[in-house]
């Protein structure tokens, strides 16, 4: 997420939310998880300052997620998905010979949820 992009997404939140990102900037939190030295803790704190001052100004939490394949994980969503507890919102659905036509949707920025492109 770029700078414009994190910002709009504080804004949207409501007071006590959260903002997790994984593409943000890291932060504090996340180099003491992956054991950084203090240099580098320092560095991924001035960082993410601005946006952690941003979010605290929004009484809002930010946080960094590194993104990694999990196979356990992902089967707990998917149970969650079966199950209905979450329910991604899917706005259209293509064939894959029409993405090029779902990636023009999406540029759009007019998608009020997920664009589907569908192997079969």
């Amino acid at each position: 997420m770029d700078g414009k992009t994190l910002e709009k997404s504080l804004g949207v939140l409501k007071p006590g939310g959260k903002l997790i990102s994984i593409s943000g900037p890291p932060d504090p939190d996340f180099a003491r998880q992956q054991g950084l030295n203090w240099v580098l803790r320092q560095v991924l704190r001035l960082l993410s300052a601005s946006i952690r001052r941003k979010a605290r100004g929004k009484r809002v939490g930010y946080s960094f997620v590194f993104m990694r394949a999990n196979g356990e994980q992902l089967s707990e969503l998917a149970s969650l998905i079966d199950a209905g507890i979450i329910r991604p919102v899917v706005d259209r659905t293509f064939p894959f010979e029409a993405t090029n036509e779902a990636l023009a949707y999406v540029e759009t920025g007019r998608a009020k949820g997920k664009i589907v492109v569908t192997l079969k």
